[in-house]
């Protein structure tokens, strides 16, 4: 059963909709776990049961339930269960992914033979790595790296590096915000110590661990929990368009984060269940890098809405609709773990004062900010 809180001066039915949408992304409802029926929360809330049937009818256009007469309202069927959509969303992004790599081959100058050749190699190479178990990359000696940040971005990430600055005067961090998978990259590839991400693995429901077991084969690594946040629709006040979720986005305009941001890759994979495509979104194209650049641009008129963060909303006075929650983690190289300034910042991560900051800034959870895991 949901506990439900209620804020003053927002539609009761939205704040439903949107609690019950928190509790399927956290776990806390599964597929196929029965709601309440409608009289019967309507009761339990004191609301009229028209109240309570607006907000199920809302989550079943968004495709979060389902309803189907004497066995009432359930959570709607996801992962293993419809491996038909399953695949067709994998093939989908795999499609996206290669079609991407190809076109910037080709704007670039390779010819088609060329990029097939290097494709087939990068592939052998994995395949190689893979079978003996060995390091994806060789260690990297550049010092300089260690000091460079590089992944997707989060406000609560400026808070951290002044943390650890206090600690450490001499620390002096170079952030590149330049999304989830990239950031990973930068990682891999010697580029950066320090990398930040929240992807999302379909086929686990889980945040990070299985995409890094993927590329980091053989690289022993550490991974911190920065917080668990909210994601959700950011409109202006108000929400004069009567936004939602992401049914809606066809009728209004958006801005979107960068290709390889896991904001990106969580608003595909709600588009593609809802059967949207791309093309039908305006603005889909329309990219920023960070949550406050997508919140700027709702706010200046330029978007309608776009998908970020709670704090980014709050930043700029805005509405927030919260649609999913994720984890965010800092992943970085076990031998690296010890080493400066890795040590001071995961040390101030796991101090009470980066907390205290973080509740500030809003929609972070921190119960499991500085837990650990070896990968």
């Amino acid at each position: 059963m949901i506990e439900f809180r209620f804020d003053k001066g927002r539609p009761e039915y939205l704040q439903i909709a949107e609690q019950v949408q928190l509790a399927v992304a956290s776990g806390r409802l599964h597929p196929h776990d029965r709601l309440e029926p409608v009289r019967e929360l309507a009761g339990r809330l004191g609301f009229n049961p028209s109240t309570v049937a607006r907000a199920y009818r809302l989550l079943e256009r968004e495709g979060v339930i389902e309803t189907g007469g004497r066995r009432g309202s359930r959570v709607a069927a996801t992962g293993a269960g419809d491996a038909g959509h399953a695949g067709e969303l994998r093939r989908a992004r795999l499609h996206a992914l290669v079609s991407r790599a190809v076109l910037e081959g080709l704007a670039q100058g390779y010819s088609t033979e060329e990029l097939e050749a290097a494709l087939g190699l990068e592939l052998a190479a994995w395949r190689e790595r893979k079978e003996e178990g060995g390091p994806a990359r060789p260690p990297v000696a550049d010092t300089g790296r260690l000091h460079r940040f590089a992944g997707s971005h989060d406000l609560a990430l400026e808070a951290l590096w002044a943390q650890a600055r206090r600690r450490n005067p001499q620390i002096a961090v170079e952030p590149r915000y330049v999304g989830s998978l990239d950031g990973l990259l930068a990682l891999l590839h010697g580029e950066a110590a320090l990398a930040g991400a929240h992807l999302l693995d379909e086929e686990s429901g889980e945040y990070n661990l299985p995409v890094l077991r993927r590329l980091f084969i053989g690289v022993p690594l550490c991974v911190v929990t920065l917080a668990e946040r909210e994601q959700g629709l950011i409109v202006v006040r108000g929400n004069p368009q009567g936004i939602g979720g992401f049914a809606d986005l066809p009728r209004v305009s958006i801005v979107n984060r960068q290709v390889g941001s896991g904001t990106r890759a969580l608003l595909d994979h709600h588009l593609h269940r809802l059967g949207l495509a791309a093309g039908q979104i305006a603005g889909y194209d329309r990219t920023v890098s960070t949550h406050l650049a997508v919140a700027a641009a709702v706010a200046d008129g330029s978007a309608d809405a776009g998908l970020g963060i709670r704090a980014a909303a709050r930043a700029f006075d805005l509405e927030f609709l919260p649609l999913a929650r994720e984890r965010y983690d800092l992943v970085l190289a076990v031998a690296d773990r010890e080493r400066s300034p890795l040590v001071e910042i995961l040390t101030a991560l796991g101090s009470a004062e980066f907390r205290a900051v973080a509740a500030q800034i809003g929609g972070y959870d921190t119960a499991r900010t500085g837990e650990e895991r070896r990968l």
